[in-house]
């Protein structure tokens, strides 16, 4: 029997037929990057500030599912590959952040609030000016500060735990240096493999939690030391880190990113997805240059069946998040915490080279990296908002007095 032919799709450029598998498989890819790349750092934040296994396992599932469904929506109605992401700098901030004042309904009430303010981002033009109006240096100090612990535990891990952490860093090296857009996936499943083993040699009776998907609700609390510590940096970093760079990666290809729509789906999505553990949504960054890139098909106006996939495939990989939060919890000590310090590593580099990009504010920049870096925490908030706080004290001191830029030798 003759094979059937392959659907295709007209080439708006050229008038001929291209192949639909480019953008489907482009698609999956994209997903499955995003995923892999970053969940263990979404539950790395989750668990910092107050959630159980399964409260961790629900936010997952949350954000997956419903960013997922997010993508379907923009891409279909814009006609643009527009792609969603968890806030992975903004899990790396609740990292570092702890626990706060309420505990987990508290960090639970701040991810509301970070939803009402991204929405709010999108339906008044004057709060996107005055976020803009924060220094990017500062911003990216901020976020560099709050990653450096986190990157640091694949090493600290070394020392204490090397058999089992030795093989995940040295893939994620191999793959930095052969396919480093794969390094972190692929580091990811040496980890499950690791995992696997230390399960079958008498681990599983570390095993918590069940493998079906399960939304778990929390009745949120609301206080003033969870917003400033926690929905306010949030709220900043998402922007700065993810929304603003993920208008610039399609505005690369030749994109114009429906900016309200996306600010109303994410800062919606995130209202709806927090009662559940998730923490924030936002613009793809570097995984949207997958979908808005010739790797979805050189016809630019069909790129959007590739985001189009990438949101059928997140809400798919949304059904195995109870599993994998079952197995990771039982991980030996040290190896999530290292996954996800190697999936940040790239993020803290642009990040401390983005503080200091500015000779003029690199003073300030690197008080606020410090502030952030030390953990500080006064009147029951969090080192990011003090961190932030003291950079714009610096700044605007030493800007009346033209000393920003390091005195030189």
């Amino acid at each position: 029997m003759p094979k059937p032919a392959p659907a295709i799709i007209p080439d708006a450029a050229t008038g001929r037929s291209r192949p639909l598998s480019q953008p489907i498989v482009a698609g999956i890819v994209t997903a499955l990057v995003g995923f892999t790349s970053s969940f263990a750092v979404v539950l790395a934040g989750l668990r910092a500030v107050g959630a159980s296994p399964a409260q961790a396992a629900s936010g997952l599932l949350a954000l997956t599912l419903i960013f997922g469904v997010g993508v379907l929506w923009l891409s279909w109605r814009s006609k643009v590959p527009v792609t969603l992401a968890w806030s992975t700098p903004g899990a790396a901030l609740l990292a570092g952040a702890g626990t706060v004042d309420g505990g987990w309904p508290a960090a639970v009430g701040a991810f509301l609030v970070t939803g009402v303010l991204i929405c709010l981002t999108g339906l008044i033009p004057a709060l996107g000016r005055l976020l803009a109006g924060i220094p990017t240096s500062l911003a990216q100090a901020m976020l560099a500060g709050v990653l450096l612990s986190l990157c640091l535990a694949p090493f600290s891990a070394l020392g204490t735990n090397p058999l089992q952490v030795a093989p995940v860093i040295i893939c994620w090296l191999l793959m930095m240096r052969f396919a480093p857009r794969w390094s972190v996936p692929a580091s990811l499943a040496v980890a499950l493999a690791v995992i696997a083993v230390h399960l079958a040699t008498g681990g599983a009776g570390n095993l918590e939690g069940g493998f079906l998907p399960a939304p778990v609700w929390t009745m949120p609390s609301f206080s003033l030391q969870a917003v400033a510590g926690i929905a306010l940096p949030l709220f900043i970093v998402t922007m700065a880190s993810q929304n603003i760079p993920g208008v610039a990666v399609l505005k690369s290809f030749g994109y114009a990113t429906p900016w309200a729509p996306s600010m109303l789906v994410t800062g919606a999505g995130t209202m709806l997805s927090a009662p559940f553990g998730g923490h924030a949504m936002n613009l793809a960054a570097l995984s949207a240059a997958l979908a808005a890139g010739k790797e979805a098909g050189e016809d630019r106006s069909s790129r959007w069946i590739a985001a189009f996939t990438s949101g059928l495939a997140y809400v798919v990989l949304a059904l195995f998040s109870a599993a994998l939060v079952t197995v990771v919890s039982a991980a030996p000590p040290g190896l999530l915490e290292a996954v996800a310090g190697l999936a940040l590593i790239g993020t803290l580099a642009a990040s401390v080279s983005s503080a200091l990009a500015v000779p003029e504010e690199r003073v300030a920049a690197s008080v606020t990296f410090l502030v952030a870096a030390s953990g500080l925490s006064f009147a029951g908030i969090g080192a990011a908002f003090w961190a932030l706080a003291a950079g714009l004290l610096v700044r605007s001191l030493l800007k009346n007095r033209g000393q920003q830029g390091v005195p030189q030798p």
